[in-house]
């Protein structure tokens, strides 16, 4: 086309993380990881974790990305995930889109995946169909809250709880709440507990985990809640919110999640992001009550390759 500069595709590289961080402000604001937790991201896949990154470049510089990969915890190892396909909008409608979607197929297909998941914006449902995905029931929901209003309120006291920061709690109480926790978070790709090398490479040594913001609720030296916040800059991501079976039901959520965002805001955050499986009613409603606000939706969509 006339007056229109080629693009291309290539493999991706940890010198992208500053690029990337910007690309992904601009199309999900509310996706937060900051260039040192993507540089790793990039360089430094989990542990058994088959994972591809492709950026899309315009005259040397970044206007698309896609990754693909399969969870070294699925349990059907012909499932995979291709993650958030996004272009810069001024660079749409000049199948860059279509191309970084190629090759993040083509990828899973060469480690003997035969059918992929991705989450999509509902302006891109068309998109995805027309390239052998179909949409689910199942909803992302991502909501902000905005740290510079009045606190949330004082985290509830109950007999026999404390509260304090995952920096003080040992490293291996916090992987075996998160054993306990996790077992029936609503997924995708059904799969199994994290290895503890998993979990090591993916929370104990994550350069963004915001480590004195981030809240457990102790009853003795067990961890039987937990909320984890990734941190860039000013802004926050809560990436796991969790309690124990035999604790839920008391409220213990929403005391971490309180404790975690008036600890974020006194140490300069200013908006708090999350994201809930629409199925998961309690924690959206933990969300409203602290006074979080809907921003956007994704659809699950499956495609066989």
């Amino acid at each position: 086309m006339v007056g229109v500069t080629a693009f291309r595709i290539r493999p991706a590289r940890p010198d992208d993380a500053a690029a990337l961080v910007a690309l992904r402000a601009v199309v999900y604001p509310f996706l937060v990881r900051g260039e040192e937790s993507m540089r790793r991201l990039i360089a430094e896949p989990a542990p058994g974790e088959d994972w591809a990154g492709y950026a899309a470049e315009v005259d040397g510089r970044m206007v698309g990305w896609v990754a693909a990969l399969r969870d070294p915890r699925a349990e059907d190892r012909d499932f995979g995930q291709i993650s958030q396909c996004h272009v810069d909008p001024a660079h749409r409608g000049r199948g860059i889109g279509t191309a970084l979607l190629t090759e993040a197929t083509s990828y899973l297909r060469s480690i003997g995946v035969s059918r992929a998941a991705a989450r999509i914006s509902p302006e891109a449902v068309g998109f995805a169909e027309r390239r052998g995905f179909r949409a689910s029931s199942r909803v992302m929901r991502f909501s902000a809250r905005d740290l510079s209003l009045p606190p949330c309120g004082v985290p509830p006291r109950q007999p026999g709880i404390k509260l304090c920061s995952v920096r003080d709690v040992p490293e291996a109480a916090l992987y075996q709440a998160e054993l306990e926790a996790t077992g029936d978070v609503p997924e995708e790709v059904p799969s199994g507990p994290s290895s503890y090398e998993t979990w090591c490479h993916e929370i104990r040594d994550e350069p963004g985990l915001d480590r004195d913001s981030s809240t457990v609720a102790l009853a003795g030296s067990r961890v039987v809640a937990f909320t984890l916040l990734m941190r860039d800059g000013e802004r926050g991501w809560s990436d796991m919110t969790a309690t124990v079976p035999d604790h839920r039901g008391r409220g213990l959520a929403y005391m971490v999640k309180v404790a975690t965002l008036r600890r974020a805001a006194r140490s300069g955050m200013r908006i708090a992001y999350a994201s809930n499986a629409g199925e998961n009613a309690p924690m959206l409603a933990v969300n409203t009550r602290l006074g979080y606000q809907p921003v956007a939706t994704q659809i699950s969509c499956v495609a066989v390759l």
